[in-house]
């Protein structure tokens, strides 16, 4: 599969070029970056040409890696998919809702695949927890909470890498890590029918959400978190007991990111489109922009 890699930033740099380079069935044709000399430091790394037009590099490509900022790589994937190259794309899809939804309709109208790189979901032993989890079923509550401190790092600490990044400054952890807790919460409990939504010291959201199956779910998001304090936690409780998710079991996102390579490979091959689709994608921007309206800040055009 001849793959074209759009974006030049630590994303790019740390998990999907890495896992593209190393993938025995892919090709890493170009690099296409808003900076070439960033494009041709990724490709010094990972082998490919550099691109300086977008548009040339999804003509020479069957599919599209995007690591750029969702507002960015909304488009980007709608022009993609309008040219029949498969997805393979980050969370959030988009920074809106409609935009979302116009890239989940240009795959279904160009009859492409799709895959979005929620990272747990494509970590064997997280995904294996997560599909036990739903396959037991009939839950009474569930909580995902994700204390990120990219923003919240102690001054004398080393600095995240994604502490420049000028839309997660903006969006904040609910657009960031939201992703992150939705991705696990819908495949256990179901759809959403209920946002509401409270704010926190900082960036931190509070989510209360209900189900279609009848369960109730929360979710603390947030980029500012003291170091000290940062962490995951995910846990459901029900007649069956309580399961929490078990710390340190999710491995290296390189490794994840090529099992979502082979995700997107499958789709392609069996036509069958994959459950962490664009799809599903713009379901969770739905719901993101459904709690920053209920925070009141509607989603920014």
């Amino acid at each position: 599969m001849r793959v074209g890699l759009f974006g030049t930033g630590p994303w790019a740099r740390m998990t999907q070029g890495p896992a593209l380079a190393a993938h025995p069935g892919v090709e890493l044709v170009g690099v296409w970056g808003r900076r070439p000399q960033a494009a041709a430091e990724v490709t010094g790394q990972f082998g490919g040409t550099v691109y300086e037009d977008a548009d040339a590099l999804i003509a020479d490509v069957d599919a599209v890696a995007i690591a750029l900022p969702p507002a960015l790589q909304a488009p980007l994937a709608v022009k993609a998919a309008r040219a029949g190259r498969h997805l393979l794309l980050d969370k959030p899809v988009a920074a809106d809702v409609a935009d979302a939804r116009a890239v989940a309709e240009a795959v279904t109208a160009a009859g492409v695949a799709s895959v979005v790189f929620f990272t747990l979901r494509f970590d064997p032993a997280s995904a294996e927890w997560i599909e036990a989890r739903a396959a037991t079923g009939d839950w009474y509550t569930g909580r995902a909470d994700w204390y990120g401190s990219v923003f919240g790092a102690d001054p004398d600490a080393d600095a995240s890498p994604f502490a420049d990044s000028p839309w997660r400054r903006d969006k904040g952890g609910l657009w960031d890590v939201g992703p992150h807790a939705l991705s696990v919460l819908l495949p256990v409990l179901g759809d959403v029918t209920e946002v509401h939504a409270a704010r926190g010291a900082g960036d931190t959201t509070h989510l209360t959400l209900r189900h279609d199956s009848g369960a109730s779910s929360t979710a603390v998001l947030t980029l500012t978190a003291p170091r000290a304090g940062a962490g995951v936690a995910v846990e459901f409780r029900g007649a069956h007991g309580i399961a929490g998710y078990p710390d340190g079991i999710s491995g290296p996102a390189v490794a994840s990111f090529g099992r979502a390579i082979d995700a997107l490979a499958a789709a392609i091959a069996s036509g069958v489109p994959h459950a962490c689709d664009a799809r599903f994608g713009a379901r969770v921007t739905e719901i993101l922009a459904a709690a920053e309206t209920a925070l009141g800040q509607p989603s920014r055009p």
